[in-house]
């Protein structure tokens, strides 16, 4: 009986110890690196145990068994989520968990603006510390990602969204395409679709119409009537003459300076649409929701002609006397006069 007794007591001091162990490992927050922040990668499939052994060896835990304890405790164990974690201040297990469970895993923003290029794009997607150029553009000159809308792309250019994606940085060229043709997919809609098919023009037309609108006009108001002018030019004939297709062209053939001469307006290429009537090849740039809805909605003008006022916004008209006249008050005598 004694000895029964003395076996309850030290099973209760060693309970009371355990819980006081526990307690004292699962509730203080703990921070054990010097660095500013730490990440921590889980890879997929890992166990509870290996989970543990990483963050504990990263000194975001104090010891693997709390986490283990902690995870039991929530119930979590079985929820917990592979991918990369930022951690920067002192946490408790419990609070990595919790973490663990949500899928917090740590994105980086990459924001791309309408009208870019995809060698643009590459340098953005690069500057984010997410890869390289050359990685980027090797997914970017895959087409297979969109064939089954356009089966004559070449290349994924005017498919590669504009937009803010959140992405974690184990993602690379092929997470961050992936992602921006999926959201030219969502931008690209069954309204859209409808609209160009009810006007005869296929996804790869309206894209380029859009890549053009978008290089042209940074003003809303003016994307549905830009789109016109060239729909206009298109319906008799007449050559675009849309210098982004000329800077283009030089930069396919490495040859853009940044400066746009008359030696190369003439460069050979069937994006140069001062050389070529009709459309060029394929997009020159990546449309935003907007110019993709001007290119199917243009506005009614009978436009053909634009010429900038060196604000933003242009000029139209449906003459070339008129446009003639807009070229001389604002090209011609607007720099004429310009104070040096």
């Amino acid at each position: 009986m004694k000895k029964l007794l003395l076996v309850m007591i030290v099973c209760g001091v060693l309970g009371a110890a355990g819980a006081w162990w526990s307690y004292r490992q699962l509730e203080p927050p703990y921070r054990g690196f010097d660095a500013a922040e730490v990440f921590v990668e889980i890879p997929q499939g890992a166990s509870v145990a290996a989970m543990a052994d990483r963050l504990a060896d990263a000194g975001v835990i104090l010891h693997p068994l709390a986490f283990r304890i902690a995870a039991r405790m929530s119930g979590s164990e079985r929820m917990l989520k592979a991918g990369e974690y930022r951690f920067a201040d002192p946490a408790t297990p419990g609070d990595v968990v919790a973490r663990l469970a949500k899928g917090d895993v740590y994105t980086r923003a990459v924001t791309f603006r309408e009208g870019l290029t995809m060698w643009d794009t590459a340098e953005v997607f690069a500057a984010a510390g997410l890869g390289t150029v050359e990685e980027f553009l090797i997914e970017a000159r895959d087409p297979s990602r969109i064939l089954s809308i356009d089966p004559d792309a070449r290349s994924l250019e005017g498919y590669l969204f504009p937009d803010t994606y959140q992405l974690p940085r184990s993602a690379g060229a092929k997470g961050m395409v992936d992602a921006m043709v999926a959201g030219f997919l969502r931008a690209f809609d069954a309204d859209l679709r409808a609209a160009a098919t009810a006007r005869g023009i296929s996804v790869r037309e309206v894209v380029t119409i859009a890549s053009l609108v978008e290089k042209e006009t940074a003003h809303p108001p003016e994307r549905p009537i830009v789109s016109a002018v060239y729909q206009n030019r298109l319906r008799i004939n007449m050559g675009l003459q849309c210098d982004p297709t000329v800077i283009y062209a030089l930069r396919l053939a490495n040859r853009w300076n940044g400066n746009l001469t008359r030696e190369n307006m003439r460069i050979d290429s069937p994006y140069n649409t001062y050389r070529y009537a009709g459309l060029p090849p394929g997009p020159i740039a990546s449309p935003g929701r907007a110019s993709l809805e001007a290119s199917v909605r243009p506005s009614a003008d009978t436009y053909l002609y634009f010429v900038s006022r060196n604000d933003g916004t242009h000029v139209f008209s449906s003459t070339f006397a008129e446009h003639s006249r807009a070229v001389q008050q604002w090209q011609v005598r607007y720099f004429r006069n310009r104070p040096k």
